[in-house]
């Protein structure tokens, strides 16, 4: 390739910032320095009696530690890298600049003028939006108009110029195929240099709005949800704080595969969790979970009971809510009736009436064990004013009585008399103290205390409670419930409801009440489980990205976007039907499976990157040397990704097995697996999903893939993990649906 004109210029300017960053990082790490001595030397001067100055001291140097850090990690993490693009823009009314863009914003402190443009910022937006000439863009709601020249992009690496292109929308798709040829394990961390329009267009759609994502397989829905993290961020920094937002992940392997790519983003405090780990730590219940895929894998083996179907699915439905509302108005309704009359002697200080209409209507928004805490203290603030009004006039009482008793001419009635009302008054005033200490707690002591997980397990066991929550259901159903429930056995679709009751009757504590939700995956989760966190959370601002196409969980979770655009009515809704992972001829493969499913989606488009015909390789029974023969010939392609995909976990463990014993190296992937770069990776095909591989191996040596709903998805889901090469390995191409 011819090299740019203006590349030695480019090169001088890298110099110049890389000289510029160290230098920078270098005073970073003075100011470290002083900052640390600083807060040691204030910490041993303190005085005991006149601490303020000091512990103002301290906070000041702190706070100014904290960002001395941030940015040291910030400039180290981008130094090899500080920007992939250019702009040459002018701004209407303003003299035109060229600014650089990359992961993060710089700042000459003597000048103030940029010498890298953070590329979430408003005038970056320019750069994605893909056109030359006259444009517009938006600031705090503002619209700033400008002329863009030209847009150019850069290729650095290990802190080298490698390349110059100058770009219009042409180039543009050459540098997205340049890097879209790149490998599995480094493409995710390249993203923000790629983005496209349309993703573009999702990462920075209204921030203040829930959005719903249809994504094809490929489409980038993972990095534009870590992208609209990070751009959140930027944007809505100074009202929200990283620890406030969460990203709910579907197993601990996947973030592990998105780990590396958040510090970058400069969202590394974000929580990065998944639902059942999430609502265990939130709700401090330990519960032994079932294998959330032994249900797939008995539908897979065709040995699925059709109770536990229903069973399984109620438990993600919005009639599941509709009882846990019911259960909770139904203990509501048991604590209002235990509201009595309170009185301290003979005195009446609050009417049980009142209090039940403080509980059930006025303190109805709070969850009901705040609600008792809130009465609680209304009952103090009563019986501690009214004390002493009772106080204060049986002291005037008892003085007129003395009075009288007083003025009795009598000697000895006079002083039986005053002898009464002194004994009287010294006896019941200390009586009606010590009372008032009592009042409160004895009253509330009637108030049972739940244990959530023992109420949630009442309702799963106790008949009668289950017929006066579920008047509707035939005697029939709730047998069958009663005795699906028999053995005390946990699952992922109970989680909603425990966290649901959790909710409804202590809160969720602040650490966990998040404000802002980001869920991968979301075509796994229930109706329910999107609905306790909305009600929990108290927020809509969830972003939710997902493929129906890929939803291998639907027995249990959605298979339609409309009740979820019911439930967050504020939503935006939006389609990625582009795949940048695959090349068009996987895709068509692809295509094959995904028309022949049950839900209505359009034809996922590839992006114009042509590669490999995937291969169809005969194999009547396993044999290992074919899979070496595959796998070595992958590896001369240059390949280092590589996944053994197989239908189900019992033939992933079978076939890893058959390798070991054949002396290949092979490894079973599970969610908690520590992936061996050195082994051949075999990986059941409900695990692959949000994960790619440079080359995929399909194998399907003794369980054919059959023409159902599931068993398709899980073969689309297997073929889209692949980039650049795919073989199907088995007895013929129908058993994979072909």
């Amino acid at each position: 390739m011819t090299q740019h004109p203006d590349f030695k210029e480019e090169q001088q300017h890298l110099s110049y910032v890389k000289h510029f960053m160290k230098k920078l990082l270098a005073e970073s790490q003075q100011d470290l320095a002083d900052a640390q001595a600083v807060i040691h030397n204030s910490m041993a001067d303190l005085d005991y009696l006149d601490s303020s100055l000091g512990y103002q001291n301290i906070l000041t140097n702190t706070r100014f530690f904290d960002m001395a850090t941030n940015q040291s990690e910030g400039l180290e993490a981008v130094r090899l890298k500080p920007y992939f693009a250019r702009i040459h823009f002018e701004k209407e009314g303003e003299p035109a600049e060229k600014l650089y863009i990359g992961k993060t914003s710089l700042f000459d402190r003597d000048t103030q003028e940029p010498v890298i443009v953070d590329w979430r910022s408003p005038v970056a937006n320019v750069y994605y939006d893909g056109r030359l000439g006259d444009i517009t863009y938006e600031v705090n709601k503002e619209i700033n108009k400008g002329h863009l020249y030209s847009k150019r992009q850069y290729k650095i690496n290990n802190g080298q110029l490698l390349e110059v292109r100058d770009i219009d929308l042409t180039t543009n798709d050459e540098l997205l195929q340049d890097a879209l040829e790149g490998k599995a394990d480094v493409r995710l961390t390249e993203i923000v240099s790629t983005i496209q329009a349309e993703q573009n267009e999702i990462i920075r759609a209204h921030l203040k709005q829930p959005i719903i994502v249809q994504g094809a397989a490929g489409s980038g829905k993972t990095t534009i949800a870590l992208h609209r993290i990070s751009y959140f961020l930027y944007t809505m920094g100074e009202h929200f704080n990283a620890e406030e937002l969460m990203i709910l992940a579907p197993n601990k392997l996947f973030i592990d595969y998105i780990s590396d790519v958040l510090p970058e983003l400069g969202v590394g405090q974000i929580q990065q969790t998944t639902f059942e780990e999430y609502v265990q730590n939130a709700t401090k219940i330990k519960l032994k979970l079932a294998n959330p895929n032994d249900t797939l894998e008995n539908l897979v083996s065709g040995v699925a009971n059709t109770d536990l179907l229903w069973l399984t699915k109620l438990k993600g439905s919005l009639e599941y809510r509709a009882i846990m509302q019911a259960y909770i108005a139904y203990i509501a309704t048991q604590y209002s009736e235990l509201f009595e009359d309170i009185y301290i002697e003979k005195y009446r200080i609050l009417r049980g009436s009142s209090l039940k209409k403080l509980f059930l209507i006025d303190y109805a928004y709070l969850p009901l064990e705040k609600r008792l805490q809130k009465i609680r203290a209304v009952i103090q603030n009563h019986v501690r004013q009214k004390k002493k009004q009772i106080v204060y006039d049986l002291a005037i009482k008892y003085d007129d009585l003395l009075g009288r008793a007083l003025n009795i001419f009598d000697d000895a009635r006079r002083k039986k008399e005053v002898t009464r009302w002194i004994d009287e008054r010294d006896e019941r005033i200390p009586k009606i103290e010590a009372e008032a200490k009592k009042v409160v707690p004895a009253y509330m002591k009637r108030f049972p205390k739940y244990a959530t997980k023992k109420l949630y397990r009442a309702f799963l066991t106790d008949a009668n409670l289950l017929h006066a929550l579920t008047p509707d259901w035939s005697k029939k159903q709730q047998a069958t419930f009663l005795r699906l429930h028999k053995k005390e056995k946990w699952t992922t679709e109970d989680l909603a409801a425990i966290y649901f009751l959790f909710a409804a009757l202590k809160g969720i504590p602040e650490q966990w009440k998040m404000r802002v939700v980001f869920i991968d995956e979301v075509q796994d989760y229930s109706l329910f489980q999107l609905a306790a966190l909305k009600d929990a959370l108290d927020t809509d601002m969830f972003t939710m990205v997902g493929d129906l196409a890929q939803g291998i969980h639907s027995y249990r979770s959605l298979t339609d976007w409309a009740p979820v655009q019911e439930l967050f009515p504020r939503a935006t809704y939006k389609t990625l039907q582009k795949s940048y992972r695959t090349t068009i001829e996987i895709m068509a493969i692809a295509n094959q499976i995904l028309v022949s499913m049950d839900e209505d989606l359009p034809l996922v488009e590839p992006v114009v990157r042509h590669g490999l015909q995937p291969q169809f390789h005969e194999m009547i029974d396993f044999n290992a040397a074919t899979i070496q023969t595959i796998y070595t010939e992958i590896r001369k392609n240059g390949h280092r990704s590589i996944a053994l995909i197989c239908k189900s976990t019992s033939d992933a463990q079978r076939i890893t097995a058959l390798l070991n014993d054949a002396d290949l190296y092979a490894q079973t992937l599970d969610e908690s697996s520590e992936i061996d770069q050195n082994a051949i990776l075999v990986v059941p095909s409900h695990l692959s999903k949000g994960l790619e591989f440079d080359a995929v191996l399909i194998v399907a040596d003794h369980t054919p893939f059959h023409n159902n709903a599931l068993e398709r998805k899980l073969l689309y889901v297997a073929i889209t993990r692949a980039m650049h090469e795919l073989h199907l390995v088995g007895r013929e191409k129908a058993d994979f649906l072909l």
